[in-house]
C-alpha cells in the first residue's frame, strides 16, 4: 500500500536536534516485516498506551538514496501494527508513532539525525519524545517537503522527495486511501513505484549549525560518540570559532585547562594541558613540530578544536601526560559551497577568506574544497607587523563503493617584524621609580620568515559491514628563519636599562608520517567489540644553525633601535634524525546496551640520532615504551555516564648520566573519574577529577656537576566542569571551569611544593549567544563572553606570581539567506592585564580594547 501524502508545515526549531549520526554499516536488516496504518492527518496527540499495549521497538533507522530523493526506513524486530499520527505547517512535515520507542544498536538510542540529505531538506529527524511514541520530522528549507509513507519487508519507509521530482506529474495514479480499520491481511502488497537502491552510507553534506558536537574520531580512531568514551574530551566547533571570530589563541580561551604561553602577537602555539607542556596534532597525526601545527593564529580550513585531556600515548606514542589539542580540518561537501569573508578590525587589521567546495561531476564522486586567506595587520605593540598567507586545497574520490582515496595539502607563509617577547616585571607587574612601562612598548628587533607546508593522503575501503581499513600518509616540512631576535637578561640598577642576548637561527624540519588501521566488529556471545589494530611510522629530519650574540642595550623608557649588536658567543650547527614505530591494539566492548570497556595499549621503539658539525661527534640512542590505557563507561539511564580510567604515557628523555646510561623515557601516569550527561537532546555537560604524576623527571645530578639525574616528579591534580549545547531555541552557551593544582612534587633545583611554570589554580570561560528567530529582527543575534584566569607562577622558583585578570567579549551579528555581518569586541572594559610571563624579564601584556567588523556571503 502507498499513500503519497503532500504536507506542509510551520518551522519549529526547538524540535531540532543535534545528536549524531548513527553509522548504517552498524545497523543489522531484520528478516521481519512490519505492517502500518495510515490516518487522515490530525491534531498531533501522545495516546497513553493501555496495559495490553505492546511497545514496539525500532531497531534500526537507514537512510537510502534513491533516484526520486531519499528514503527513511523505520526498522522493526516484531510484526506489530505502527500507527502513523501526521501534521503539517510552514516547512515542515511531522509524524508521530505512538507505542513505538528507538532502541538503536548504535549506541545512540533515541535519536537518528541527518543533516542536509537533499539540497532542498534541510534536516531528517528521529527521536524519541517520551518512552512510548517517536517522532519523524522533516524539514524543508524553501519550500514544504513531499512525503510517501508504505511498508515493505523491512519496515516503515518515509520517501522524501526531491523538489525536480516532487513536481514531476506522477505516470500512474496513487491507489485509493485505506480506512482506518483495514486490517493487515487486507492491505495491498502492491510494490511501490520507486523501490529502493542498494543501501549505502548516507554522506553528511549540510554544515553543522549548533555548539555541542557528539562525536570525536580521533579519542579511539573509530566513530564513536562521545558519551561512551571513558575520557574528559572538549570540542570545540566551528560556530564557536565564527561567533567569537576567534583565532587560535583566543579559541583555547574556551578550554581553561589549556594555557597558550605564547605572546599574543607571536604567532605559535606554546600550549600546557593540566600543567604539562604539550605538542598539538593534525587529525589524529603528530605535527613537524608545536610551532609548526598552526603556523599563524589564522585557523583557516580548520573545522574544529579537539582537546583530548590526559595521556594520550596510546593514540599518538610520544606526548604530554596532560592532555593534546587536535586540530581536525574541514572536508570536502557534496553540495556547492561557496563562502566569502573580509574583516577590518584595529591595530590595521585586515583579513580576507575564501572557503569553496563541492563536486566535480555528475555523479558527485569527485569531491573538492579549498580554503585560503590573506591577513596584514599590526598590533597594539610599537613596529610590530604580521603577512599570513594560508592555502588549503582538499580533493575527495570515491575510487569504488567502499573505497574513497582524500588528498589534502597544506601551505602556509608567515611573515613577522618586531615581535613581542616581553618586558621585565618591574614597571609592568611590579612599580619601578621610573614610571610604567607602556602597554605598546616592545624590547625585541627581530624578524620571523616562516614556511610551512604538507601534503598527504588518507586512503579508506570497506571490506564488509564489518571491517575496514584506512591508510594515511603525510610528509611535512617547516622553514624557520629568525635573525636579530632580542631577549632581556637583566635589568640595571637604574631600573630602565635592560641587557640583551641577540640571537639568529635557521631550523629546517622533514616530517614523514604513515599511519595504518585496521578496524572489525564482531560478536562473542552477547558481548560485542569493536577491534582496532593500528602501526604508525615516523621519521623527522632537523637540522639547526643557530648563532648567538650579545646584544645592545636599550632603555626600557626612551627606546633607541637599531643599534650595533656584539661579538659571537655562542654557535650550533646540529642534525637530528628521529625514527619512531608504533604498534597499536585496542578493544571498545559493549558487555552489556549500558556497559562498555575500552581496553588498549601500545608499543614504542624511538631512535634518535645526533651530529654535531661543529664538534665533530656523533650519538644515537635508542628507547621503547609501553603505553596502556583501560576505561569503562557505566550508563544507570540513558542519557547519563559514569566513567573511569587509566592511561599512562611517555616522552623520551635524550641524553645520558654521569656513569654513561641512557636515560629513561618520562612517564606520565593517569587516575580519572568523571560524569557525561545529556541534560536534553540539544545541552550536555561533562564533570571530570583526575590526579596525574609524571615521573623520570631530569633534574641536576648533585654530585656531579653538568649532569642530570631522573628523579625529578610533578603532579597536576583538579577537576574540570563544562556544559555546551542550546539551552532554549536559538540560545546557545558554551561554559567551562578548570580547577588545577600542578606542582614539582621531587627535584634537586626547583624547591619541591613551587607551583609549575605558568600554570592557574582557576580558570574559566563563558560565552553564549542568542540569535532572534521571528518577526521583523530575525537573524539579529547578539554574543557575551566571559574568560577568567586566576593567579599564575611567574618563573620556575616561582618568587613573584602573575596576577588574576577577567575580560569581557561581546558580539553583534546579523545573517539573513546567505549573508552574515557581525562586529566583535575583544576586551571590552580595556582592562589592563598580563597574558604571561616567562620569568622577570619576559612579561607580556594582554590585548586592549579591540574591535573588528565582519561582513561574509555564502553561496
Amino acid at each position: 500500500m502507498v499513500q503519497p501524502l503532500a504536507l506542509k508545515g510551520e518551522e519549529l526549531r526547538d524540535e531540532k536536534l543535534t545528536n549524531n549520526i548513527p553509522q548504517l554499516n552498524e545497523i543489522k536488516l531484520p528478516g521481519t516485516s512490519a505492517w502500518m496504518l495510515v490516518q487522515t492527518p490530525t491534531t498531533p496527540t501522545n495516546p497513553e498506551p493501555s496495559s495490553q499495549t505492546q511497545v514496539v521497538p525500532i531497531t534500526g533507522v537507514k537512510a537510502t538514496p534513491t533516484d526520486k530523493g531519499v528514503e527513511i526506513i523505520l526498522e522493526t524486530t516484531v510484526g506489530e501494527q505502527l500507527q502513523v499520527i501526521n501534521r503539517s505547517s510552514g516547512n515542515n512535515f511531522i509524524a508521530d508513532i505512538p507505542n513505538a520507542q528507538l532502541r538503536l544498536p548504535s549506541g545512540d538510542t533515541y535519536t537518528f539525525r541527518s543533516d542536509k540529505p537533499l539540497a532542498e531538506i534541510t534536516e531528517i529527524t528521529v527521536t524519541n519524545i517520551d518512552a512510548n511514541t517517536v517522532r519523524v520530522t522533516v524539514v524543508g528549507e524553501k519550500a514544504a517537503p513531499t512525503v510517501e509513507l508504505f511498508d515493505d519487508n523491512t519496515g516503515l519507509i518515509f520517501a522524501v522527495a526531491s523538489t525536480t521530482t516532487a513536481m514531476q506529474p506522477s505516470e500512474t495514479q496513487p491507489p485509493p486511501e485505506q480506512p482506518a480499520s483495514e486490517t493487515p491481511s487486507e492491505t495491498s502488497s502492491e510494490t511501490p513505484t520507486a523501490p529502493p537502491d542498494e543501501p549505502i552510507e548516507l554522506v553528511v553534506t549540510g554544515e553543522q549549525d549548533r555548539y555541542r558536537v557528539p562525536e570525536a574520531s580521533t579519542v579511539t580512531r573509530t566513530d564513536t560518540p562521545l558519551r561512551d568514551v571513558p575520557q574528559s574530551i572538549q570540542i570545540i566547533p566551528q560556530e564557536v570559532l565564527r561567533d567569537q571570530r576567534a583565532d587560535t589563541s583566543t579559541a583555547l580561551l574556551n578550554a581553561p585547562s589549556v594555557r597558550n604561553s605564547a605572546p599574543s602577537n607571536f604567532d605559535s602555539l606554546r600550549l600546557r594541558v593540566r600543567g604539562f607542556l604539550s605538542q598539538p596534532t593534525l587529525d589524529g597525526i603528530k605535527e613537524t613540530n608545536g610551532l609548526g601545527s598552526n603556523v599563524g593564529p589564522d585557523l583557516t580550513g580548520i573545522e574544529r578544536i579537539e582537546v583530548l585531556q590526559g595521556p594520550n600515548s596510546v593514540l599518538f606514542g610520544s606526548t604530554s601526560p596532560g592532555g593534546t589539542v587536535n586540530f581536525v580540518t574541514k572536508q570536502p561537501l557534496r553540495d556547492p559551497y561557496y563562502f566569502v569573508e573580509a574583516t577590518v578590525g584595529s591595530f590595521d587589521f585586515y583579513r580576507g577568506e575564501i572557503d569553496l567546495s563541492g563536486p566535480l561531476d555528475e555523479d558527485k564522486k569527485a569531491l573538492y574544497r579549498l580554503n585560503a586567506s590573506y591577513r596584514d595587520q599590526g598590533f597594539f605593540t610599537d613596529r610590530s607587523q604580521t603577512r599570513n598567507l594560508v592555502i588549503a586545497p582538499v580533493l575527495s574520490l570515491a575510487l569504488t563503493e567502499n573505497t574513497n582515496l582524500s588528498i589534502e595539502s597544506t601551505y602556509k607563509y608567515l611573515q613577522q617584524e618586531d615581535y613581542n617577547l616581553g618586558l621585565p616585571a618591574l614597571g609592568t607587574i611590579f612599580t619601578n621609580p621610573n614610571g610604567q612601562i607602556p602597554r605598546s612598548r616592545i624590547t625585541n628587533e627581530g624578524n620571523l620568515d616562516v614556511t610551512n607546508a604538507r601534503i598527504g593522503y588518507r586512503l579508506e575501503h570497506k571490506f564488509n559491514e564489518n571491517w575496514s581499513i584506512n591508510n594515511s600518509f603525510r610528509y611535512g616540512y617547516l622553514n624557520y628563519d629568525a635573525s636579530g631576535v632580542n631577549i632581556g637578561t637583566r635589568l640595571l640598577s637604574d631600573n630602565r636599562t635592560l641587557l640583551r642576548t641577540s640571537n639568529d637561527s635557521n631550523d629546517r624540519y622533514r616530517d614523514y608520517r604513515l599511519t595504518t588501521n585496521v578496524i572489525g566488529k564482531f560478536d562473542t556471545g552477547s558481548i560485542k567489540h569493536q577491534l582496532l589494530f593500528g602501526v604508525d611510522l615516523g621519521r623527522l629530519n632537523n637540522t639547526l644553525k643557530f648563532t648567538g650574540r650579545s646584544g645592545a642595550p636599550i632603555d626600557i623608557f626612551n627606546p633607541i633601535y637599531g643599534q650595533p649588536r656584539g661579538d659571537v658567543t655562542f654557535e650550533l650547527d646540529t642534525k637530528t634524525v628521529t625514527d619512531e614505530l608504533g604498534i597499536v591494539l585496542q578493544d571498545q566492548v559493549a558487555i552489556a546496551d549500558n556497559l562498555k570497556l575500552l581496553v588498549s595499549g601500545r608499543f614504542d621503539v624511538f631512535t634518535q640520532t645526533d651530529q654535531d658539525f661543529l664538534a665533530g661527534t656523533e650519538t644515537s640512542q635508542t628507547v621503547s615504551a609501553w603505553s596502556p590505557r583501560v576505561g569503562i563507561v557505566y550508563q544507570p539511564i540513558q542519557p547519563i555516564s559514569l566513567y573511569a580510567n587509566y592511561s599512562r604515557s611517555f616522552e623520551p628523555a635524550i641524553g645520558r648520566a654521569f656513569d654513561g646510561s641512557d636515560f629513561e623515557p618520562t612517564r606520565g601516569t593517569q587516575y580519572e573519574v568523571g560524569i557525561k550527561a545529556d541534560l536534553n537532546s540539544r545541552l550536555s555537560t561533562t564533570l571530570a577529577f583526575y590526579d596525574i604524576t609524571q615521573s623520570n623527571v631530569l633534574t641536576d645530578d648533585p654530585d656531579n656537576l653538568g649532569f642530570s639525574i631522573q628523579t625529578g616528579e610533578q603532579r597536576s591534580q583538579g577537576l574540570e566542569f563544562s556544559i555546551t549545547g542550546e539551552i532554549l531555541p536559538g540560545w546557545n552557551v558554551f561554559a567551562s571551569y578548570a580547577y588545577n593544582d600542578a606542582r614539582v612534587t621531587a627535584d634537586n633545583s626547583i624547591p619541591v611544593g613551587n607551583r609549575v611554570l605558568q600554570t592557574t589554580p582557576h580558570a574559566a570561560s563563558l560565552w553564549t549567544t542568542y540569535e532572534i528567530q521571528r518577526g521583523n529582527l530575525q537573524g539579529l543575534g547578539f554574543g557575551l563572553g566571559l574568560f577568567y584566569v586566576g593567579d599564575r607562577a611567574g618563573d620556575t622558583g616561582n618568587t613573584f606570581e602573575v596576577p588574576s585578570y577577567l575580560t569581557t567579549n561581546a558580539a553583534v551579528f546579523y545573517k539573513q539567506d546567505g549573508f552574515r555581518a557581525a562586529i566583535n569586541i575583544r576586551n571590552l572594559f580595556d582592562v589592563n592585564y598580563f597574558e604571561n610571563s616567562f620569568n622577570r624579564f619576559r612579561v607580556s601584556y594582554g590585548e586592549p580594547f579591540t574591535i573588528q567588523g565582519t561582513i561574509s556571503w555564502t553561496f
